[in-house]
């Protein structure tokens, strides 16, 4: 076996072989940081300081909600989007199939409500009906209204609602054909 040592001269291979090794390790170790930095309760804390908010840089869905996804931008959703109030969760008997969240946009001046369903609820491959939005309080009424029939995918974004001068929460409602009655979330109150 051949031992080196150190100030041998190591082939370009290897070079290349490390050097990618060592970027993967940087990449991996900042998804990781940013990752746990999302990991607190979420909506929980205080507002974002207008300016300050900084837009997630992935475009991929995630149960905290990324502004950024094709489905959010389908929706109308203003990048500049970020989680209020707290995340409630819609129970099939004891299961946890979705979260729900509201969202405001302090450019588009909007409340947009979120559902996030479980992968664990997903992996059954039960086609769903779902309902989200923003209920608001002041005008006893759900706006931004989206809907999507007989679908089984993860991420849902509402239309934008013009409440923002209203009391509102996030709000949504998932209904499985054949099943009586429905699965339904509100997020805490923000006024």
């Amino acid at each position: 076996m051949k031992r080196r040592t150190i100030g041998a001269r190591i082939p370009r291979a290897q070079k290349q072989v490390r050097s990618t090794l060592v970027a993967a390790a940087a990449v991996g170790a900042a998804t990781l940081t940013l990752m746990s930095a999302g990991t607190a309760a979420a909506g929980s804390g205080p507002s974002p300081v207008p300016g300050e908010q900084q837009p997630p840089a992935s475009t991929v869905p995630s149960e905290d909600g990324n502004p950024l996804t094709a489905r959010a931008l389908a929706a109308g959703v203003c990048s500049d989007a970020y989680q209020i109030g707290t995340t409630s969760y819609a129970y099939r008997g004891t299961e946890k199939i979705a979260s729900v969240k509201q969202f405001y946009s302090p450019k588009c001046k909007e409340n947009y409500g979120y559902v996030w369903v479980w992968k664990s609820f997903l992996d059954k491959k039960i086609k769903f009906d779902l309902q989200v939005g923003v209920w608001n309080y002041d005008r006893s009424t759900l706006q931004g209204v989206r809907r999507e029939y007989d679908s089984s995918a993860q991420e849902f974004w509402g239309n934008g609602a013009d409440s923002v001068a209203d009391c509102t929460s996030g709000d949504g409602t998932l209904t499985i054909a054949d099943e009586q009655g429905s699965y339904a979330a509100r997020t805490s109150k923000r006024c």
